[in-house]
């Protein structure tokens, strides 16, 4: 069966490209959960915008550029500020409704903006708010399959065609052909042992997109956010970094508040400073984890602005009010993904992607907080835009110059053991997280190459899932050994500086020989 567009993905990006490809023809949304299983649903943060007073596009541009640590993209970043206020009313026609106070939206803080700018929806509750009203509008008006996991994208002619997937009901597998392919899979946190992401969260969509040809950019940049719940008996809960904004103090298990230790912007610097802090706080005091205190301030106000987070902890004994909240951190957010112009277009005609799976180059080497639904929302819009041109009859755009594109090289390897999930996560946190070193990387890489090579193509949802993983964790884990330096959210300890010969984004691409072994 074809459709004018298929988009692989449910999450906040999935949904809100299908509510506007709705206006230029038929839409399939496929989805290996339920609709309303994604990552957007966990997104507590909120969405970026400059529009408070004394705020501006040029302020919201400074601090993005600052944070991505000299690898984000001015135009791109340009485009996300000036098109930001457009796309937040864009969702109010869709029914969204911001917190406001006293007449005006409601805007937090963050750590790293320089101004209050970040909006919400019922308090900590923004992503399952707006994916709650996108699914509803969603199943009224397009084609949703759920259960259905994508396998490979088919590619003839230099164009992708079409998306073969299977059902996870029936154990068949499916094809579905479309004019335009859209992948929006959201992150790939699952490859760690420690996450705040969901169970689908397995980088599915830079892996298909790598295996049918795209480019994949920037997989060194892997975001961990420095405030997940660390409770016994709890799951990695996000604890949202506008718990800080608020005025949330870090303290070690000895009450000292030791972020002005690390840091002259103390609590609010930037997410790779702060977490690297807290690894550093616990490795000195032999503790497996930090507090994030709130207790001094009014119990009504947190219990007002953070309801989400506040249920959550009492559910597991923890009055926030009362007591500090004990926290780790844990990954959180893909910064990498599938190489992207401006319009969300790939290398291959005909696919796109959107939302976590793509790299626009906005967030550089280190996303700044809440800035990733922003992106949603501006990225998708333009994937729209261009659609329509295309189906105008406007030509092809140039794909943007790339000076080096790497390849995954052959590695002399042996075996590396029985592979599992559990296995794959613990190497991945270890020796491709938060504090990496060129022996780690090096241990990484060998075991990943191995286990990539015994990995056969499976219409089985355990093992096509874990193939997915080990590729992306590969791509993830030989960007990071060659990117030799320090920046933004990638550290090592054998690099512990930027060096500004790399100031420079690195892409992987598959290879003439690779696509033939697969063929």
């Amino acid at each position: 069966m074809a459709y004018d567009f298929l988009i692989i993905g449910s999450g906040i990006a999935g949904l809100y490209t299908a509510l506007l490809a709705r206006e230029l023809g038929s839409v399939l949304i496929l989805t290996k959960g339920s609709l309303e299983e994604c990552n957007t649903k966990y997104a507590q943060g909120g969405i970026a915008a400059p529009l408070g007073r004394g705020d501006s596009p040029g302020l919201h541009f400074q601090d993005t550029m600052a944070a991505g640590a000299g690898l984000s993209d001015p135009d791109m970043v340009r485009l996300l500020v000036t098109e930001a206020a457009d796309r937040i009313a864009d969702l109010t026609k869709f029914g969204i409704t911001f917190d406001s106070l006293e007449g005006e939206v409601a805007l937090a803080r963050e750590a790293a903006h320089s101004l209050p700018r970040i909006l919400h929806v019922g308090g900590d509750a923004t992503g399952e708010s707006i994916e709650r009203t996108l699914s509803r509008l969603s199943r009224a008006r397009a084609t949703i399959l759920e259960n259905r996991l994508a396998l490979e994208i088919e590619v003839a002619g230099g164009r992708a065609r079409g998306v073969k997937c299977l059902n996870l009901e029936t154990g068949g597998v499916e094809k579905y052909e479309a004019r335009f392919i859209i992948l929006a899979t959201g992150g790939a946190g699952r490859l760690f042992s420690i996450t705040t992401n969901p169970e689908i969260a397995t980088g599915n969509g830079v892996a298909l997109a790598y295996e049918a040809g795209a480019e994949v950019m920037d997989m060194e940049f892997f975001q961990f956010h420095p405030t997940a719940l660390h409770l016994p008996g709890a799951r990695p809960f996000l604890i949202s970094e506008a718990v800080r904004g608020e005025g949330g103090v870090l303290r070690n298990n000895k009450g000292h508040a030791f972020m002005q230790d690390y840091s002259p912007e103390g609590d609010m610097t930037a997410r790779d400073i702060v977490t690297r802090s807290i690894v550093e706080e616990m490795k000195k005091t032999g503790a497996s984890n930090v507090f994030l205190d709130v207790t001094h301030l009014p119990a009504v106000h947190i219990t007002a602005r953070f309801p989400s987070i506040y249920r959550f902890c009492l559910e597991h004994g923890l009055d926030i009010t009362r007591q500090p909240i004990p926290i780790s951190p844990a990954a959180h957010y893909m910064i990498g993904g599938v190489r992207t112009n401006s319009w969300g277009e790939t290398n291959i005609s005909g696919l796109f992607a959107a939302g976590e799976t793509m790299c626009t180059g906005v967030h550089g080497a280190n996303r700044l907080a809440s800035n990733s639904l922003l992106e949603v929302l501006v990225f998708a819009k333009r994937i729209i835009q261009r659609s329509r041109e295309v189906l105008q009859g406007t030509p092809p755009l140039p794909w943007p110059h790339q000076d080096e594109t790497c390849t995954l090289p052959y590695r002399e390897t042996s075996s590396s053991g029985l592979l599992s999930v559990s296995r794959l996560q613990k190497l991945m946190w270890q020796d491709v997280g938060i504090i990496r070193s060129r022996e780690s990387l090096l241990r990484a890489v060998d075991s990943l190459a191995a286990w990539h090579g015994t990995l056969p193509s499976a219409a089985d949802q355990a093992k096509a899932e874990l193939r997915h993983m080990v590729l992306v964790g590969r791509l993830m884990a030989e960007a990071a050994w060659l990117r030799e330096e320090s920046r933004g959210a990638h550290f090592r300890t054998d690099f512990p500086s930027p060096s500004p010969s790399w100031q420079r984004h690195l892409v992987f691409r598959k290879n003439e020989e690779e696509e033939e072994k697969d063929d």
